[in-house]
């Protein structure tokens, strides 16, 4: 074959896929879009299937109701509008229990990677077994033995399931699994003869593992934290059986509230959706850099 057929095959290989990833792309972002769209359109319609990518006199009503009113849903005493939630108060609830949820499993989740991967000790597979069945169940598999034992424990009188920060274990629970799993296999890829260097110039184990081991280990903590951040972020089964004040209800605990039985305000609905998204794009890209190798190193070996 000439060097001129080579070349024009290689040309129409090229328009193949860039024809095929622009399909992808635009396949990927059409959801996106819809519901963007779906946010913009005055009209709240209670069919959202009927809605157009280009909805007729656009804007940004419905983002305003859900910065600046509150939720009617969601009052301690639904006939005083002042005791109603609102946005600011839902998010910082929500940022509370997330960012307990990613502190809880990378503490828990990084010390006990470490014993089953540096250390050799009676049941150590049926442990790292028991995490492989764990993470085969769904979270709401936990519900009850969970609500059990968080019950069990009192704060000034008030049972730990009913505070962000029992709910934020309930979280971690379900979430440590995966992070055990992914830190270590990554705390596996560490070689151990820098443990061991530190150790003969005098620093202690607890020392190497803060000192070596959690430093090299940055891409693997970032993955853990934000799929811990995303979990008790958008979780909202547990927290509608644990929580029991309005005062500490969660975005997606109002964006489930949205839905109702007959009708539901689906722009307001898209508003949300959109703007309980934007944390966790945040968090995505300041970390974008260690999440590729936290999540490849950390899922090879094991």
């Amino acid at each position: 074959m000439s060097s001129k057929g080579k070349t024009f095959r290689n040309i129409l290989r090229q328009i193949g896929l860039q024809i095929f990833l622009l399909s992808v792309t635009a396949l990927v972002l059409f959801p996106i879009m819809w519901i963007l769209a779906l946010a913009l359109d005055p009209r709240n319609i209670d069919k959202p299937l009927t809605l157009t990518l280009i909805p007729p006199g656009a804007s940004f009503e419905a983002f305003r109701k859900v910065l600046l009113e509150p939720f009617e849903l969601l009052c301690r005493n639904p006939a005083d509008p002042s005791t109603c939630m609102t946005f600011i108060d839902l998010l910082k609830n929500s940022l509370i229990t997330a960012l307990g949820t990613s502190l809880f499993s990378v503490a828990f989740g990084a010390t006990a990677a470490y014993a089953f991967s540096r250390f050799r000790f009676i049941g150590r597979q049926a442990g790292m077994l028991g995490f492989i069945i764990l993470l085969m169940l769904p979270s709401t598999g936990l519900l009850a033995p969970l609500y059990v034992l968080l019950s069990q424990i009192k704060i000034a009188g008030e049972p730990l399931r009913a505070t962000l920060g029992g709910l934020a274990i309930a979280y971690a629970a379900s979430a440590l699994p995966f992070s055990v799993w992914n830190l270590k296999g990554y705390f596996d890829t560490v070689p151990k003869a820098l443990e061991e260097a530190a150790l003969i110039d005098g620093a202690s184990v607890t020392g190497t593992f803060f000192r070596i081991i959690l430093p090299l280990s940055t891409p693997a903590i970032a993955v853990t934290i934000l799929f811990s951040f995303m979990t008790g972020w958008t979780e909202f089964i547990l927290a509608w059986a644990f929580l029991e004040n309005p005062e500490r209800f969660t975005l997606a605990m109002a964006l489930r509230a949205m839905q109702g039985q007959y009708a539901t305000p689906w722009s307001e609905f898209a508003a949300m959706s959109v703007l309980m998204s934007l944390p966790i794009l945040i968090l995505f890209y300041a970390m974008q850099r260690y999440i590729v190798s936290g999540l490849t190193v950390g899922a090879v070996k094991g």
